[in-house]
């Protein structure tokens, strides 16, 4: 079985704790280059050093965001794909994303 990271998760993670905070500060705050928080916060994984310094910003174990291949979660990366399509335009990316959160919700209650 072989592990990777939910980049997903980690770049959602990251945009909902920074808020309104900009790049720029939170890149000279968590000692990070504004342009490679920009990227990870675009799915891109990171280093394995900037990886530690960001778990550490969000207060949580690296292994949070460890994923095994075969327990993938198939909406996040459906996600992932609107996100990276840069042929989308992101309003349109994001809509699409609510309605799979919703769809997916739905069928979680009906399974309760």
């Amino acid at each position: 079985m072989s592990s990777s990271i939910d980049t997903l998760k980690f770049s959602e993670m990251i945009k909902s704790k920074r808020g309104n905070t900009g790049l720029r500060q939170l890149s000279s705050e968590i000692m990070v280059s504004p342009s490679t928080l920009s990227r990870i916060e675009q799915g891109s994984l990171p280093d394995i050093e900037t990886y530690l310094k960001i778990c550490n910003w969000l207060e949580v174990s690296p292994e949070f965001f460890t994923v095994h291949s075969e327990n993938r979660d198939e909406k996040n990366v459906v996600i992932a794909h609107l996100r990276a399509d840069t042929s989308l335009p992101s309003a349109t990316a994001e809509a699409l994303i609510q309605m799979i959160n919703i769809a997916y919700a739905s069928v979680e209650k009906e399974l309760i």
